[in-house]
C-alpha cells in the first residue's frame, strides 16, 4: 500500500528529512521523493512530499506512527479518533500518549493546537468548544472525550537556533561531559537569562539540598534578589537547610565556612523547622523578622513564587510543604506557561518531575557532579537539556557573577 506524506521545516540542518528516510527504510518500507523545496535564507522553511510504501497496513501505520514525532502528516488529514473515558483516572485503551512537543489534533476540518502540552499524558477534546487540552491521568473524568491512536495527530518538532549565541541549546546538542568549556557556557546561559528576563519570560529555577551544603545558596539568593528568578521548586531539604543556615549557621549541623561540625548540630534541622512551625510558617517568619535571610527568605521578599514538594523522608515538614504529590505535581504545572528557561541545580528527584512536566520548547539547563543523573534525565524525554558535569558551588557563583554586577545585591 502507498501513503503521501509531507514536511514543513528546517528539514536539511536539522536532518529531519534524511532520518525521516533511514526509519522508513528500517521498518523495511520504501519512500520516493515527489517534491522538496529548499528554503534559501535562514529563516525560510523547507517542504518536502514523500510517496511511502508498506507491506501491509500494519506496517504503514507503525511507519508513519513513529513518522509523527518528526513532524510528519498526510496529505490528506483524517480526523482523530475519539473516544470515551470509561471512568475517573483511567484512560480509553490505546490512547494517544503525547510528547512534550508542540502538537495538534486534526477535528472538525482544521488543526487544533493542543494547549499546555507534557509528556506521557493524554489529549481532552472539548467538542462545543472545539479545544484540544493536555491532561494527565489522574485528572481525567468519566465521559471526557480522548484523543485515541495517532491518526490526526501533528507533532512540530523543535527548530534548529541559529546563531552563536544559542549554539549550547541546539536542538540535540546536549551531550553530557565533564569537559565542556563551563566558563563560556555559563556565561551563555546568564545571556539568555537576562533575553527571557527582558522579553517577560519567566525563570525558574530547580534545586537540591546540595545547594546549601556546598555554600551555593549565598549566590542564588543574589540571583534572586537581582531578579533573574521567578519560580522555584524543591522540597523540604532544600528549604530546611537553607533556613537552618540562616538561624543557626550550619547546614546538616556543620559550620561550612570552617568544616566544623556544631555541638549538638545534628538537630539543628529539626529546630529549626520547628521554629517555622511555630511562626506560622516561611512567610510569616519572615515578615515577624525572624528569617530575615537566605533563599527562601528572598523568595518571600521578591515575591518569586515557590513549590516545595514533600517526600516520604521528610521531617516536619516545614508548614509550606505540599506533601499531597499529586497536589504538588499541579501546583507546578501553574507555574511551567509562561517559563523561557529552567535551571535545574543538584536536584535529582525535582528535576525529573519537572523535566516530566515542561514543554520541549523550553530551554533547560541541568547541573550535577554526577553524570548519571544527566543521563537519567534525557533518558526520560527530557531531551531538550543542556548538562553541565560540575559541582553546584561554582556553576552558582560563576552564574551570579555574570548576572550580578558586584555589589548590587
Amino acid at each position: 500500500m502507498e501513503q503521501e506524506i509531507i514536511l514543513d521545516g528546517h528539514l536539511l540542518d536539522s536532518l529531519t528529512l534524511p532520518k525521516v528516510m533511514d526509519l522508513v527504510l528500517e521498518e523495511g518500507g520504501n519512500c520516493e521523493i515527489l517534491e522538496v523545496k529548499i528554503g534559501t535564507k535562514k529563516t525560510d522553511l523547507s517542504h518536502a512530499r514523500l510517496l511511502l510504501e508498506a507491506a501491509t497496513t500494519a506496517q504503514m501505520n507503525r511507519i508513519l506512527q513513529k513518522l509523527r514525532i518528526s513532524g510528519a502528516i498526510s496529505v490528506l488529514p483524517e480526523e482523530a479518533k475519539l473516544v470515551r473515558a470509561p471512568k475517573n483516572g483511567v484512560f480509553p485503551e490505546g490512547f494517544y500518549s503525547t510528547t512534550n512537543l508542540e502538537t495538534e489534533v486534526y477535528f472538525k476540518g482544521r488543526w487544533v493546537r493542543v494547549k499546555r502540552i507534557e509528556m506521557d499524558c493524554g489529549v481532552v477534546i472539548d467538542r462545543r468548544e472545539r479545544k484540544a487540552l493536555c491532561l494527565p491521568m489522574n485528572s481525567i473524568r468519566k465521559g471526557d472525550w480522548i484523543v485515541v491512536g495517532s491518526r490526526g495527530v501533528k507533532v512540530i518538532p523543535l527548530m534548529r537556533e541559529r546563531g552563536p549565541a544559542r549554539e549550547i541549546f541546539q536542538f540535540m546538542g546536549s551531550g553530557v561531559s565533564s569537559e565542556k568549556p563551563k566558563g563560556r557556557i555559563i556565561a551563555q546561559i546568564a545571556d539568555e537569562m537576562r533575553q527571557a528576563h527582558r522579553k517577560g519570560k519567566k525563570i525558574l529555577f530547580v534545586v537540591g539540598p546540595a545547594v546549601v551544603h556546598t555554600g551555593a545558596n549565598i549566590f542564588l539568593e543574589k540571583i534572586i534578589r537581582a531578579g533573574y528568578a521567578d519560580v522555584l521548586f524543591s522540597g523540604n531539604g532544600f528549604a530546611t537547610h537553607d533556613i537552618e543556615r540562616q538561624l543557626y549557621g550550619t547546614s546538616l549541623g556543620v559550620y561550612l565556612e570552617k568544616g566544623e561540625s556544631a555541638e549538638h548540630g545534628h538537630d539543628h534541622h529539626v529546630r529549626a523547622i520547628n521554629r517555622i512551625r511555630m511562626a506560622g510558617g516561611i512567610a510569616a517568619a519572615v515578615r515577624k523578622g525572624i528569617l530575615k535571610k537566605g533563599v527562601m527568605a528572598a523568595c518571600i521578599q521578591h515575591r518569586v513564587k515557590f513549590v516545595l514538594g514533600g517526600s516520604v523522608r521528610d521531617d516536619g515538614p516545614l508548614p509550606e510543604v505540599i506533601r499531597d504529590t499529586q497536589v504538588a505535581q499541579q501546583a507546578m504545572r501553574d507555574l511551567i506557561p509562561g517559563v523561557g528557561i529552567s535551571i535545574m541545580v543538584a536536584s535529582g528527584l525535582h528535576a525529573i518531575a519537572t523535566g516530566n512536566i515542561l514543554p520541549a520548547s523550553v530551554k533547560t539547563v541541568f547541573v550535577d557532579i554526577n553524570p548519571a543523573m544527566a543521563t537519567k534525565l534525557s533518558d526520560r524525554g527530557t531531551f531538550q537539556s543542556v548538562s553541565l558535569v560540575t559541582d553546584s558551588e561554582p556553576f552558582l557563583r560563576e552564574l551570579c557573577r555574570n548576572l550580578v554586577p558586584s555589589g548590587k545585591v
